[in-house]
């Protein structure tokens, strides 16, 4: 079956979402995070797109962008380069992110300030932090330093022109809300207690420690795709360190 086409943006406006293929986390450690950003930067200076909003977790990320070019152009200029620069620092190959990347047009003004609060809570709603202003990887604190005079890499203009003061984005960024944008497919929490339960089902957790590396790689790899559980939490129920979790499900 064709793939259906992507809707073009009358405004060239678009939130982007790109995932980890498999679900597998693209991002394991802050150096990786500060690399993707870099990335997102020089590929703005390239191609001269807008940059209005972004944020990245650890297996997906958030970009609200204003195209100069095809935006799918835009996506590699940032990916390509990121996904080599990951393969050589984990020793692995082959495809980081899913192919097809997810879009939607932004046509409207009021749209754009929900995506880009939408994109500023993901972290909030996920329950990493408390308040958008503490997570260091999406474009908020970026705004906070244009609104104060300070250097940014974010186009500040367009949002500046409906919230005219910082005063304003805050309160209206950190508004309760039911905001549903493009989003992750939802995947299933599962409490410390219940991922035991259903770890014991299939093995004995213990068997683990003694298994060779390749199946005991195998073996939590197929846990972690089955289960959408996060490394650390998998880590901390197996009892084995976090590090090799990550190895064995890169």
């Amino acid at each position: 079956m064709a793939r259906q086409a992507r809707k073009r943006s009358s405004t060239g406006i678009y939130h982007i979402m790109l995932r980890g293929i498999d679900r597998r986390n693209i991002f394991l450690d802050d150096k990786d995070k500060l690399q993707f950003v870099d990335r997102i930067i020089k590929a703005k200076q390239a191609a001269g797109f807008k940059l209005y909003g972004y944020c990245l977790m650890d297996n997906h990320v958030h970009l609200l962008i204003g195209e100069s070019e095809e935006i799918g152009t835009s996506i590699k200029r940032i990916t390509v380069g990121y996904v080599q620069w990951h393969n050589t620092k984990y020793g692995r190959t082959g495809h980081l992110f899913q192919n097809r990347f997810l879009s939607e047009p932004v046509e409207k003004e009021s749209y754009l300030l929900n995506v880009l609060r939408y994109i500023h809570q993901n972290p909030v709603k996920a329950g990493i932090v408390k308040h958008a202003v503490n997570y260091p990887w999406s474009s908020y604190s970026q705004y906070k330093s244009a609104y104060q005079d300070k250097s940014s890499h974010i186009d500040e203009q367009l949002i500046k022109a409906y919230l005219s003061e910082l005063d304003n984005f805050e309160e209206y960024m950190n508004a309760l809300n039911d905001d549903e944008c493009l989003d992750v497919e939802p995947v299933q929490k599962y409490t410390d207690a219940m991922l035991i339960n259903i770890i014991q089902s299939q093995i004995n957790a213990d068997d683990l420690k003694d298994m060779p590396i390749a199946k005991r790689n195998k073996v939590i790899k197929e846990l972690y795709q089955q289960t959408g559980t996060s490394v650390r939490q998998l880590a901390r129920v197996l009892g084995i360190g976090k590090s090799i979790i990550e190895r064995a499900v890169k």
